[in-house]
């Protein structure tokens, strides 16, 4: 977002989330600065502050939205797979298309862990990965969820630090079907 297109009326908050977003993508989470948002978007330095109190509290909402969504996505695989796997692939996918959420949602460091929508979203995103499990893996057990999602989050791990080998890299999808057959 360029000076020109910065903020003028509307949401504020959808802005500076989204301007955050944007830098996330582009720099990752330690060099987002609540300043450089609001000369991102075109606002007093002091406006995110309104909106976040401090850059916790912005990672926050980003982690709390970003549970959301892949609870969403997890939950749209449900509606159309029976294969466990294919639910490890929804979950590389998700963090692929939303880079900028994943970069913060497992960072614990960063996030206000006492916030009651942060604590609800994860909640609610891991109901709908241990409710899969339980449908789709043999072993019906909490320890099902907990092996594909290491798993797979390993997966996704490795190949955003670009510690992924090249070939398994250039097609993460088919890469996580690969691995994620491993899961039964």
């Amino acid at each position: 977002m360029t000076q020109k297109d910065s903020y003028h009326h509307g949401n504020l908050r959808r802005a500076l989330m989204d301007a955050a977003l944007e830098e996330l993508d582009e720099k990752g989470p330690s060099a987002l600065s609540l300043r450089s948002l609001a000369k991102r978007t075109g606002v007093s330095h002091a406006a995110p502050a309104h909106h976040f109190q401090d850059k916790t509290g912005l990672l926050t909402a980003i982690a709390t939205e970003g549970f959301l969504l892949f609870g969403e996505a997890l939950a749209r695989e449900l509606e159309t797979t029976d294969s466990y796997s294919e639910l490890g692939v929804a979950y590389v996918e998700f963090a692929i298309r939303h880079r900028a959420h994943f970069s913060v949602m497992f960072r614990p460091d960063l996030l206000r862990l006492d916030d009651g929508e942060l604590i609800a979203a994860k909640q609610k995103a891991w109901n709908v990965l241990q409710s899969g499990a339980s449908r789709l893996a043999p072993d019906t057990s909490d320890s099902a969820a907990i092996a594909g999602w290491s798993m797979v989050h390993g997966l996704v791990t490795l190949l955003m630090s670009g510690n992924l080998p090249a070939a398994w890299a250039a097609d993460p999808l088919e890469t996580a079907r690969v691995v994620t057959r491993r899961l039964g």
